[in-house]
């Protein structure tokens, strides 16, 4: 059987572990190529050859999404590489927890420009290039926090609300250039991001969990079948949709 992806190219931001990673090694096991962005060479380098490894073609480019040569950079290798731009997840993210007053002016420049600006310039650049294939699918990681209030997590809520709101007016603005863009909205998951809350908050498990209606945490994969789904033909009709991946996390 083809495979649904075959033949297509997806550009994966922060897609060395976790949700990232997770969606990367989907797309390419349906045939995709993959493209995998981040900062860290040795993860990167990893992750594209665990992709190759298994069959897949996968490239990994050293990207800093705040920076607008570097993102311009990897995508340009991608486009060289494989030959177009068809699916982008725009996933690389920090997080930083604290009260306001604690909260230095270095912080918050560092969390809006890994979350919020590296998101925009991200699809600034995927759309000049979908532009040019005739369309093409865009998911950005958003999360529950962008759906709602959590206090001592104010600087990551508002970037969070940020993408929410720059996804919906973009998928506006490219609906009928063929650009479907929408977000996912992820509970708690299984990530090295989970790993840094448990080190810092005491019983953060029990916390997380008591929060959700399903009472689990989820895993990547639960969040990259819905990306990639987000961005298949059997979602043509969705976009500018916050999508929750959350385990009922939202309705509480």
């Amino acid at each position: 059987m083809t495979q649904p992806f075959e033949g297509k190219t997806a550009f994966i931001t922060g897609g060395s572990t976790g949700i990232g990673y997770a969606t990367a090694a989907k797309f390419a096991r349906l045939g995709a190529n993959v493209t995998i962005a981040n900062t860290n060479i040795e993860r990167g380098e990893a992750a594209a050859q665990r992709i190759r490894d298994n069959g897949g073609n996968a490239l990994f480019v050293q990207t800093d999404v705040s920076n607008s040569a570097q993102v311009q950079n990897a995508i340009h290798r991608t486009v060289e590489t494989f030959g177009g731009l068809n699916y982008a997840f725009n996933n690389a993210g920090v997080a930083a927890m604290g009260p306001i007053i604690e909260t230095d002016d270095e912080v918050f420049d560092y969390v809006i420009g890994i979350n919020l600006k590296g998101v925009w310039l991200s699809m600034k650049y995927e759309i000049q290039h979908m532009l040019q294939n005739g369309g093409g699918a865009i998911v950005n990681t958003s999360s529950t926090a962008g759906g709602k209030g959590m206090a001592g997590l104010g600087t990551y809520v508002a970037s969070k609300h940020g993408v929410n709101g720059l996804t919906k007016a973009l998928a506006l603005e490219y609906a009928e250039s063929g650009i479907r863009i929408n977000t996912v909205m992820p509970g708690p998951i299984e990530t090295p991001m989970m790993e840094m809350a448990r080190q810092g908050i005491p019983g953060a498990d029990e916390m997380f969990v008591s929060k959700t209606a399903v009472k689990r945490i989820g895993t990547p994969e639960e969040v990259a079948n819905a990306v990639v789904w987000l961005c298949s033909d059997e979602a043509s009709y969705i976009t500018a949709t916050n999508f929750p991946v959350d385990g009922g996390m939202l309705e509480l």
